[in-house]
């Protein structure tokens, strides 16, 4: 009950926009491949400013 008020680190924030942004990819892979590789090359910044944080 008490995690609930918890706040977010900014690390697990950017994991969260990672996930998001790897699934909308996967999601357009099969419709709309420009988009998805769009997509997964904002992954691949977040990912990279994850990494920067460790």
């Amino acid at each position: 009950m008490l995690g609930i008020f918890k706040k977010k680190t900014a690390k697990q924030k950017l994991e969260a926009k990672y996930q998001k942004l790897l699934k909308e990819a996967y999601d357009l892979s099969t419709t709309n491949r420009m988009a998805s590789d769009q997509k997964q090359a904002e992954a691949a910044e977040v990912l990279k400013q994850i990494e920067a944080m460790e």
